[in-house]
């Protein structure tokens, strides 16, 4: 990243930092958070200097009780000049337990906020590596752009640049063994958010029954007696990339990671089926075209080089070159595969 700046850098103009960290100094997290604010701005952000509020010095119990406290405090400085907090730095100890889960969750489920833990071992050396990954995450968070395809520039992605397209990306988390019988599976679906550069994307998740592989929230549909109220993450990402674009997508890339080959139809049926009634859903003539991309991990394959010291296509290591496309020999003839 040296001498490299962010593609578009968000802006940071109210923050504050509270330490959890009882080895790290009052002083040491000034001088971190004032080196974290000048790599921002260094990275392209604009980002203010000084916080709402001298840093804040707590202890990791009764989380949830001091976050919304100084919360209020900032807030009241705010309120009156009709701005919002946009970041809460959070530093934490090494060994924090529960208490990142329990910082997000209250950051972002109850005051709706958002924040950027750094542990204390990061805070105390400070190199410029580790300042500049927590600006890229910074950025991110506050609507940056980070990197961009050179192709989508130019407007040479094939299949994407030529049409508004929103891409995909879905799968299912499992609880493992040991974790209690009543914990539910975790079905995910992330969405781009704009085109034609496909990088900003925005993500949903859905609690489902237990081992279920079959994503049941893509889309739900409910008789309310004066009529169907319809919803469901497809649904909702189509409508935010519109917001958000003002276009209207008119092709759909779906990647979905999938555990067997033997439920690939089953899994297909469904979830396409379900992507098509969200489509009607916002409009019974819109229908986009669609490709489902199956992604399977593959652990145990192993690619050699039939041409072994050819070097414009081989490491001197004997290995493929990244970017290596192989779509004979081990895909199968009924579909589609590479």
């Amino acid at each position: 990243m040296r001498l490299k700046q962010m593609v578009k850098g968000g802006e940071v103009n109210t923050w504050a930092c509270i330490n959890f960290a009882s080895d790290i100094t009052h002083a040491a997290a000034v001088a971190f958070c004032d080196e974290l604010a000048v790599m921002c701005v260094i990275s392209g952000m604009n980002f203010k200097g000084d916080p709402v509020l001298p840093l804040v010095n707590a202890k990791p119990n009764h989380v949830r009780p001091f976050l919304k406290k100084h919360y209020q405090r900032f807030m009241e400085i705010l309120r009156p000049l009709h701005k919002e907090l946009d970041l809460l730095i959070v530093i934490l100890p090494d060994k924090n337990g529960t208490l990142y889960g329990d910082i997000k969750r209250i950051c972002e489920t109850d005051l709706g906020l958002v924040s950027q833990c750094c542990l204390a071992k990061h805070v105390l050396k400070m190199k410029p590596q580790y300042l500049t990954n927590i600006a890229l995450k910074i950025n991110m968070k506050v609507g940056g752009r980070n990197t961009v395809l050179l192709d989508a520039v130019v407007g040479n992605l094939p299949r994407v640049s030529n049409t508004p397209t929103i891409i995909f990306g879905a799968d299912v988390s499992h609880p493992h063994h040991g974790e209690g019988r009543s914990s539910p599976s975790i079905a995910a679906v992330v969405a781009s958010q704009d085109w034609p550069e496909v990088t900003n994307y925005a993500g949903l998740v859905r609690p489902q029954a237990r081992h279920e592989e079959i994503i049941q929230g893509l889309f739900n549909e409910n008789d309310c007696g004066s009529g169907c109220i319809s919803g469901g993450m497809i649904k909702e990402h189509l409508i935010s990339f519109m917001r958000s674009t003002g276009h209207i997508p008119r092709r759909i890339i779906f990647y979905r990671d999938v555990v067997s080959k033997g439920r690939l139809n089953m899994v297909l049926e469904h979830e396409l089926s379900a992507i098509k009634k969200a489509c009607a859903s916002l409009d019974p003539i819109y229908n986009p075209q669609v490709t489902i991309i199956m992604v399977q991990k593959q652990h145990h394959t192993r690619l050699f080089a039939g041409n072994y010291g050819v070097g414009s296509t081989i490491f001197q290591s004997g290995n493929v070159l990244p970017g290596s496309f192989l779509h004979i020999m081990l895909a199968l003839v009924i579909n589609t595969e590479f």
